[in-house]
């Protein structure tokens, strides 16, 4: 019995595709996976209706809308386990892009896009700062980006054979 959630080669081709050009056409995506522009749109839209596919963006430049500056702040706070009162607060910030929960001594880790220092102060004072429940901040500035991926791997879930008597 498959999972809603199985992906199979064809879903994970098209996957792929628009993870590496969401403008990428039905007809093109149809061509090179041998199936017609229609079932394309059908396999699309099932992929949307249950969230696999979330969303479109554009990757913008972070130079370009000077937001040059990276930062990650790993934050504790005095939230108890599985209250999200500070992440909610905290992920309501425009210039935080993630806020993860995470294990260790720390709850959250949030990455941040500043124009520069004097910027990301400011939005470490007057932000994220009057939050009620943030206890420290430890921040952690980006020299250099080696390597910053949003296309995630697809693996094939094959659904379990059934045994035919």
């Amino acid at each position: 019995m498959g999972s809603e959630r199985t992906i199979d080669e064809i879903d994970a081709q098209i996957l792929m595709m628009l993870q590496e050009n969401a403008r990428v056409s039905q007809a093109d995506i149809a061509r090179a996976i041998g199936l017609v522009p229609s079932a394309v749109l059908e396999r699309i839209r099932k992929l949307e209706a249950r969230r696999t596919i979330k969303g479109y963006a554009a990757q913008i430049d972070a130079d370009a809308v000077d937001r040059s500056m990276l930062a990650f702040v790993s934050v504790r706070t005095t939230d108890r386990p599985g209250e999200t009162r500070v992440a909610r607060a905290v992920a309501a910030v425009p210039d935080v892009l993630e806020v993860h929960h995470v294990a260790g001594d720390d709850c959250l880790l949030l990455k941040i896009r500043a124009s520069n220092p004097s910027h990301l102060s400011q939005i470490l004072r007057d932000q994220l700062g009057p939050i009620d429940g943030i206890r420290s901040t430890r921040t952690t500035i980006v020299l250099e980006t080696v390597k910053e991926e949003s296309r995630l791997p697809i693996a094939v879930r094959q659904a379990a054979a059934g045994i035919a008597s």
